[in-house]
């Protein structure tokens, strides 16, 4: 069973294995990390986990509870209630709703554990999967954005509101 958990040092090897054997399918839809991401890992790393013990962002992996990461689900710059929330899932496990689930349980977490009352999020236009997440976890379209050269979309969530899934666009 998935489980979600905080970012940890110890979840190093894995996660840099998660984001090799992903890479390509994720730049087809993302900002792709770039060669410096692989290169420099093990401080990246490193410097994230600071910057989460400091409190300016959460990071979250889904494990297949045998030590290999499924996906993860991330809170980047927390400032004065919000965060933006960015996700990825392994290609191999994409179409099963462990994307939204971990959502979820990171929308709850945002409220419980880390203060937060609104969430930010962004994708292209042609990720259907990311907007179908966004919708069925109560993001709501906010505006237009350009992500890689392409069009993009804005939403938000406001984390004071009952969760009301919306129809994915």
């Amino acid at each position: 069973m998935p489980t979600l958990e905080r970012l940890r040092p110890d979840h190093a090897p894995a996660l840099l294995a998660f984001e090799r054997e992903n890479r390509a399918f994720f730049a087809a839809s993302i900002p792709d990390r770039g060669d410096d991401y692989f290169t420099g890992f093990a401080a990246r790393h490193a410097e994230l986990l600071a910057e989460q013990a400091a409190g300016m962002h959460h990071f979250h992996i889904l494990t297949d509870g045998g030590g290999a990461v499924l996906g993860r689900v991330n809170l980047v710059d927390v400032a004065e209630g919000s965060a933006d929330l960015g996700h990825r899932i392994a290609e191999r496990f994409t179409g099963r709703g462990l994307a939204t689930s971990a959502v979820r349980e990171v929308c709850a977490l945002a409220v419980t554990e880390y203060g937060l009352i609104t969430l930010r999020a962004s994708t292209t236009r042609d990720n259907k999967g990311s907007r179908t997440v966004l919708a069925r976890t109560g993001f709501v379209e906010a505006g237009t954005t350009t992500l890689m050269g392409k069009p993009g979309l804005r939403f938000d969530r406001d984390l004071t509101a009952p969760c009301r899934a919306a129809t994915a666009t």
